[in-house]
């Protein structure tokens, strides 16, 4: 009886070796495909360096890709290539609008530090200018997990806090799905993100939920398919360098 079960077995393995043999017969060339062909781009010397097809959104010189809180003039401050929050000016808001899109940005909070919590080192980019990605000193700085840094501020929890300490240059690569509406102004897909920060993967493709609320729950409201990113002006003297972007 066991000859025979061992008999069994050998032929059913025998059987299935056989079926994948047979999926690999016929032309190779039928699974190939050859179009479209990916566009050519320039990499840059590092992560951190824009590519050639990136729109360069700080260069470290002005604010040409930029305007102030409700048109007026920008007052933030530009030394040593970094930009700098002016406190009580404003938010700044780029010129152009953007939708689905690869994003590059560094930030620094002041080395000295001052306050707690959320009043620490906070500021923030908010994607088409509704979708808060939080930036804040959490190095032994305790605040609620879905407003730390990384969060997507009160919905998303980041996966793991790779702050940096007070004074030193942090990096968030984003990859940003924007949402899209339908012509009766109803949600068809909801926005999705992907956050790399300083290296350690953040966010990982991740629903939001709506726009950012700091009272109550959030929620869509419709909205262009291509709107400007804001960077905010919390009252903290947070820093900016080397920003740039690649529509999707």
């Amino acid at each position: 009886m066991r000859m025979k079960k061992l008999a069994l077995m050998l032929l059913s393995s025998l059987s299935a070796l056989s079926t994948i043999g047979q999926t690999h017969t016929g032309d190779p060339k039928l699974s190939e495909v050859w179009t479209p062909v990916p566009a050519v781009i320039t990499p840059g010397k590092t992560a951190q360096d824009a590519p050639s097809d990136a729109i360069v959104l700080f260069n470290g010189k002005d604010f040409s890709a930029w305007t102030g809180e409700k048109g007026k003039a920008i007052e933030w401050t530009i030394a040593d290539g970094a930009m700098t929050v002016k406190k009580g000016s404003g938010m700044i808001t780029t010129k152009q609008g953007f939708g689905d899109c690869q994003l590059h940005i560094e930030w620094r909070t002041p080395s000295v530090v001052v306050g707690d919590g959320q009043g620490r080192g906070n500021s923030g980019i908010f994607l088409m200018g509704k979708y808060e990605l939080q930036v804040l000193d959490n190095f032994n700085n305790a605040t609620y997990s879905n407003g730390q840094a990384a969060s997507i501020y009160k919905q998303l929890i980041p996966l793991a806090n790779a702050c940096r300490e007070p004074g030193v240059w942090q990096t968030y690569d984003v990859i940003f799905t924007a949402p899209k509406f339908g012509e009766n102004g109803r949600l068809q897909s909801a926005a999705r993100i992907t956050v790399i920060h300083n290296g350690v993967l953040v966010q990982n493709n991740a629903t939001l939920w709506g726009g950012t609320e700091y009272i109550g729950i959030p929620e869509y409201k419709p909205h262009g398919a291509k709107e400007p990113i804001s960077l905010q002006d919390h009252g903290n003297p947070v820093s900016f360098r080397n920003i740039w972007i690649r529509p999707l």
